[in-house]
């Protein structure tokens, strides 16, 4: 599969994804859609970013697809391994 293709399904799988927002859902997806674009800007596989982050093929592909929420030490071996910083903040929720 070639990495056009494969952002694609990413995309198309994000947009699935879309329908969770009301439950917190879309968090997760943006995390996961962002270390898998991340990952095939890189030219890696999800073998080779387990590797590199001392977790297995498996849980990438668990995160990759929202399958569960990422622990954040997890994240922050990914963001090291990725060369990316990970940033999570707290913003009041809008008035209404």
């Amino acid at each position: 599969m070639t990495e056009q293709r494969a952002f694609e399904r990413l995309k198309e799988r994000a947009l699935k994804r879309i329908a969770g927002v009301g439950d917190g859902g879309w968090f997760f997806a943006q995390i996961a859609d962002q270390v898998a674009e991340q990952r095939l800007a890189r030219g890696l596989s999800q073998r080779q970013l387990a590797e590199l982050t001392g977790t297995t093929q498996s849980a990438i592909a668990r995160l990759e697809r929202g399958g569960r929420p990422p622990r954040i030490d997890t994240l922050l071996r990914i963001g090291e391994a990725l060369d990316c910083q990970l940033v999570v903040k707290l913003a009041p929720r809008d008035a209404s």
